[in-house]
């Protein structure tokens, strides 16, 4: 499915309930449930029966995971808080560049710090390994003042996403502005 570096895995967590494990194929059915959270508040708003509604969350997961397919240096890995299943991690190795895919997390997990956590680790490691972390956030994402929090800026605006940019030397005082 996916390679797998040491990179994410020895990750240091501020919290110890939250740590990260390779995802595997036995994960399909938990990453596709995470994948459909991200997409309840815009299906709220339609008018489709639970069967379309599955339907369009399970085709539009199945182009998103062919997609990251083709990320090369890439990986999955599954959130763990307590040892339970509660998001998701994509990430791409660049030799200058942490790229940050995806972060997802079960609708009852955001809010509580954990991608805090996890952006606060994967950071830290960038910042020893004199790296960069980049990712693509929707314009009305919530979790976009998260990473503006963490001192991502923009460095291109794409139409409906921005591109972020984390880099050790930018001061935090550098905000997105929304």
């Amino acid at each position: 499915m996916w390679k797998h570096d040491a990179m994410a895995v020895t990750l240091q967590f501020s919290d110890p309930r939250i740590a990260l494990r390779p995802a595997s194929s036995d994960d399909d059915a938990f990453l596709r449930r995470v994948y459909a959270s991200t997409r309840e508040a815009e299906l709220a708003l339609t008018d489709w029966g639970d069967e379309a509604k599955r339907s369009f969350v399970d085709m539009q997961y199945s182009a998103q995971q062919q997609a990251y397919s083709g990320y090369a240096n890439a990986e999955c890995f599954v959130v763990l808080h307590n040892a339970e299943p509660v998001g998701r991690l994509y990430l791409q190795y660049g030799a200058e560049t942490l790229s940050i895919v995806d972060l997802s997390l079960l609708t009852a997990w955001r809010g509580v710090g954990i991608g805090s956590a996890i952006l606060s680790a994967l950071l830290g490691r960038a910042k020893a390994e004199g790296k960069a972390v980049r990712m693509h956030v929707e314009k009305l994402n919530p979790a976009l003042r998260l990473y503006q929090r963490h001192g991502f800026c923009p460095i291109e605006d794409r139409g409906v996403y921005l591109l972020l940019e984390w880099r050790a030397e930018i001061t935090p005082s550098l905000q997105i502005r929304t």
